[in-house]
Order: structure tokens, then C-alpha cells, then sequence
């Protein structure tokens, strides 16, 4: 699913014009990315969470000359999948023949 898919499917949910629908989905979204980089966590139960997690720097190699290359300490967002949502994604994959693990 897209973001346009998404502004879809909360349109025919609830009603909402397309703006209001795209008004919604983005101030979600933007909410969200507000958060994260303030170095906040988002949490929603059963669902995720997402928080941002720190990386070192260090030296790595330029694939194509070989010679070392300084790499800056970055932070990214890690997705973290909630119990629910994981249980939810394993049994569709069982009714559908899925291998379980």
C-alpha cells in the first residue's frame, strides 16, 4: 500500500473528501517524522514502534579503489513490529500456506 492507496482507503472509511483524507494522512505522517527527529520514540500498541537508533562512524573501504574511507556516525529510524501485528502477519501467512517457522 502507497500513501495515495492509504488517503483511498480512509476515504471510503470514513467519507472524508480527498483533501481531508490527504489532510489527515499527511499531518499523520509529518507528526510521525516531527517526533523521530527530535530523537522522540513513536509507539503504537499492538501495531510498532519506531525510535531512532545511533551508529558509530568508522572506517570503511571504497568498493571500487579499495582505499579507506571515514564513514560519519548517523542516526536512522528502526522499526520495531508490535506483538499483535506480528501474530496477525504470521497467521495470514498460515491460512494462505505459508511455511511456519
Amino acid at each position: 500500500m502507497n500513501k495515495a492507496q492509504l488517503i483511498d482507503a480512509l476515504r471510503g472509511d470514513t467519507g472524508l473528501s480527498r483533501p481531508k483524507a490527504k489532510e489527515v494522512v499527511d499531518l499523520f505522517f509529518d507528526e510521525m517524522s516531527e517526533v523521530l527527529a527530535t530523537g522522540d520514540k513513536v509507539e503504537i500498541r499492538g501495531f510498532c514502534s519506531i525510535f531512532v537508533k545511533n551508529y558509530k562512524g568508522y572506517t570503511g573501504r571504497n568498493p571500487k579503489t579499495g582505499q579507506p574511507v571515514q564513514i560519519k556516525p548517523k542516526k536512522l529510524p528502526f522499526f520495531k513490529c508490535g506483538k499483535e501485528l506480528k501474530e496477525r502477519v504470521d497467521d495470514e501467512q498460515t491460512k494462505k500456506g505459508g511455511r511456519r517457522k
